[in-house]
């Protein structure tokens, strides 16, 4: 079942809105015109131009060789299909070292590309407020952070220690003080999470990070499972049971909307 009587475009005041009332968001990543016009046919409330593209699409092992061009080009893809989803686009690696570098590269993702708001990984108010004072609205993304996969070592739950957790913790509370919209919070104990999404404003969409958070993002690839590597244990595959790929989005967006995924099976 779709939901195709839902006409209004979504904006970032629609998904603050959605934290306020209790409302669960649902978000999913997209790359590409086809995929993006059944998830917004479906109802899913935000379109992630993911860098993920760069694993899923391109087949490399990591997120770090995708380039701004690459970014530019799946999210007018994407942008072209769109008619409801609040849509999202990755600054991807090394294009937001510091302000003046994340100002040129987000300004053309909104203008070029069509994209609603722009994410970056880790702790950097310093860009994000550079980018609030120029009416780009930004996501943060804190937890597991691919681009940084070289320094971590490997993909793992992160804030599993006292430390770490406290510095997410902090780090969140930065970035909302910065100016970010809305968190993303990957890889993360559902304490942690539930912790952090109680105490920002904001709302805080989690991948791997519990049933808490006020929403739930997948890779679309890994929910359809047709991605060529592992699925993440935090990942479900919603193909089961379902005859399109219509149905199985479907399916993920009622069961983030209903707060029945992710399940403990899904989560850290």
């Amino acid at each position: 079942m779709t939901n195709q009587t839902i006409e209004k475009a979504l904006s970032i005041i629609d998904i603050l809105a959605m934290k306020g009332r209790g409302e669960k968001i649902s978000c999913l990543t997209a790359y590409d015109a086809g995929f993006a016009s059944i998830i917004d046919r479906v109802g899913i409330d935000i379109m992630l131009v993911g860098d993920s593209l760069g694993m899923v699409v391109q087949g490399h092992t990591t997120t770090v060789p995708v380039t701004i061009d690459n970014m530019l080009y799946h999210t007018t893809c994407v942008t072209r299909a769109r008619k409801r989803a609040f849509v999202i686009s990755d600054l991807p690696f090394n294009t937001y070292s510091n302000p003046k570098a994340a100002l040129k590269n987000a300004a053309r993702l909104m203008q070029e590309a069509g994209a609603h708001m722009v994410k970056l990984e880790g702790a950097r108010p310093d860009c994000v407020r550079s980018l609030i004072q120029e009416g780009i609205p930004v996501c943060g993304h804190l937890g597991l952070q691919p681009q940084s996969i070289y320094q971590l070592g490997s993909y793992r739950v992160q804030g599993k220690e006292p430390l770490s957790a406290q510095k997410i913790r902090d780090d969140a509370l930065l970035l909302q003080d910065a100016g970010i919209g809305l968190l993303i919070l990957e890889c993360v104990p559902v304490s942690l999470a539930r912790e952090i999404s109680r105490e920002l404003t904001i709302p805080v969409i989690g991948i791997g990070a519990g049933i808490d958070c006020d929403g739930q993002v997948l890779v679309l690839y890994d929910m359809l499972d047709i991605g060529i590597g592992k699925r993440p244990r935090f990942s479900k595959n919603f193909m089961i049971g379902h005859e399109s790929v219509e149905s199985a989005i479907a399916s993920y967006h009622h069961a983030v909307k209903k707060a029945e995924f992710p399940s403990l099976e899904h989560s850290f």
